[in-house]
């Protein structure tokens, strides 16, 4: 009775450990797209996206899974990076999505442990003016314990008290004067643009056709259902017949809905989450510390990434366009006021080093603050068969995943095992995080990144050993790194590349700038691009550089 789960896991480890690279090839995944009928087709490929795919795929349906820009692009590459219960859902009185988000957030520790990582959060605790006063610190415990027996258990560590010198010692900037003690628990981190590329990719590895770059423009109707979708991937028009179709396009999936029924109406109120990103000498703290932001009844997250903090805030409404969302000047002052209420850092606008701002697609009506609305997912199929999943957060995705493919099932009349739980991501079979962060350096780089298929990007140095250089003076990431990702990453451009290959553009704006002319001559040599698509990708990415930092810097009235 114990053993059984045992097996059934190894043997689903030796499903993804691979002996050779993952090379996906765009040109081949397009004639498969063109010349075959799938039983899934999975329009979006956010993390919820991917893994619905990959969740398919893994009970053996033919899958395709289409991403009009690039895997993660929208949301799953700008959310708060957090794989975690949510402390908040306890406070709302939703403890079953607790249970459900730390039984999640310990599978993916176990599937992906080269891309979700264990992190201490610090809850200070001040005589006022902070999150938690004295008054309400022993309440807010209680809350730790209710987290901790729902399943916090699970990551290794339970919560514990700090007194004052154990709180300085992980944020020494830290204003003590009003410092009483402070509260310690654990919750992980992912870099999430990476973990949704993994999912795609791990799904291409059990046979789904995966492709970015490929516009749903209409959906293909027979009888009264939808039987498929009409797909723009460069500038061919393909008929792709599925058996059902999922739109997981997040906050746009109003718009598809609308394809299958005109008299759809809205439900998505979108949500707009920021973060701004600083020199951890700066700011230097371990781990997460929360704080409070000056005048909102809302609090802000400064997390350690490397030698740069991520400073970032819970939803705010948000009506302008879907498809160029920015971090304002506004909120990166409150950002910056908060940070600097809780530290002794003098942080101002000139240390802002990058900046996040994405939107969550909330499922509920406009009444109230979206920090009270529900994370819960919500999965419907339509008259026409069309399944649509909205809603949820990054740590359910898997689960997500899970449900939409159970509702498919339900449309081409078939049962099929979920097999996703105990499913290793490409990378994650047998990776030590400990052992590989403990030798530092290269491999320590490598591996977080892409886990023990770490070796393929390393092989590559014998191809050319200049592509174990870096790409630019001042960065990690290896010109090896771009290669691997035109090869098996399904990466085409320039921003590809800096902004979720390699998550450049976010921790190292001005630095990616200067690195966008050698990624562009390694995609070239990779891609067979010509000069002037070069030359147009690298001025397209410093554009969009300078449109982000103009509106971070340009007041409003």
């Amino acid at each position: 009775m114990i053993r059984l789960p045992e097996r059934k896991a190894r043997s689903e480890t030796r499903n993804v450990i691979r002996r050779t690279p993952l090379k996906i090839d765009r040109q081949g995944q397009i004639e498969r797209l063109a010349s075959r009928p799938v039983d899934v087709l999975v329009v979006g490929g956010g993390v919820t996206g991917c893994y619905t795919a990959l969740d398919a795929a893994a009970r053996g349906l033919t899958v395709a899974l289409v991403e009009r820009d690039d895997f993660a692009s929208g949301t799953s590459s700008k959310s708060s990076k957090m794989v975690h219960g949510g402390l908040r859902y306890i406070e709302q009185g939703n403890l079953p999505l607790v249970r459900r988000s730390l039984l999640e957030r310990q599978r993916f520790r176990r599937n992906a442990p080269h891309l979700v990582q264990r992190l201490p959060f610090v809850f200070p605790v001040l005589a006022q003016d902070g999150v938690f006063d004295a008054r309400i610190a022993k309440a807010f415990e209680g809350l730790l314990w209710t987290y901790d027996l729902a399943g916090g258990w699970r990551i290794g560590r339970l919560h514990q008290r700090l007194s004052v010198p154990e709180v300085l010692a992980r944020a020494p900037r830290l204003r003590a004067d009003q410092l009483k003690s402070g509260l310690l628990y654990y919750d992980s981190r992912t870099d999430d643009a990476r973990l949704t590329l993994t999912i795609a990719r791990t799904a291409a590895h059990f046979g789904a056709t995966v492709l970015n770059g490929a516009v749903c423009r209409g959906l293909i109707r027979e009888g009264g259902r939808v039987r498929g979708a009409t797909v723009e991937v460069d500038g061919r028009d393909i008929d792709v017949r599925a058996g059902v179709v999922i739109n997981a396009t997040g906050v746009w999936s109003d718009t598809i809905d609308a394809l299958s029924d005109p008299g759809h109406r809205p439900r998505i109120r979108p949500a707009k989450g920021v973060h701004i990103v600083v020199p951890w000498t700066r700011l230097p703290i371990d781990g997460t510390v929360t704080v409070p932001i000056p005048g909102r009844a809302r609090r802000a997250t400064c997390t350690r990434w490397g030698d740069v903090v991520v400073v970032g805030t819970t939803d705010t409404d948000y009506e302008g366009s879907l498809d160029e969302v920015l971090c304002t000047r506004e909120e990166m002052q409150y950002l910056l006021d908060g940070a600097n209420t809780a530290f002794d850092a003098g942080l101002t606008p000139e240390d802002v080093v990058g900046s996040i701002a994405g939107l969550r697609p909330l499922v509920g009506g406009k009444e109230g603050a979206t920090l009270d609305m529900s994370r819960d997912h919500r999965i419907t199929t339509d008259a026409h068969g069309l399944v649509t999943v909205t809603g949820g957060k990054l740590t359910t995705s898997r689960h997500m995943g899970e449900l939409v493919v159970d509702e498919a099932l339900k449309v081409l009349g078939r049962r099929l095992r979920c097999r996703t739980a105990n499913l290793p991501l490409l990378g994650g079979a047998g990776y030590d995080a400990e052992a590989t962060s403990a030798t530092g350096g290269l491999g320590a780089h490598l591996g977080g990144r892409y886990g023990t298929e770490a070796r393929f990007v390393t092989d590559l140095f014998g191809e050319d050993p200049s592509l174990a250089e870096p790409i630019i003076e001042g960065t990690a990431h290896l010109r090896a790194e771009v290669v691997y990702a035109a090869r098996c990453e399904l990466a085409r451009s320039v921003d590809d590349v800096l902004s979720r290959r390699t998550r450049m553009r976010v921790f190292a704006r001005d630095l990616s700038v200067q690195a966008a002319p050698e990624v562009g001559r390694l995609l070239q040599r990779e891609l067979g691009l010509s000069d002037d698509e070069v030359a147009r990708q690298i001025d397209d990415y410093i554009s969009g550089i300078d449109r982000e930092k103009t509106v971070l810097m340009e007041a409003h009235s």
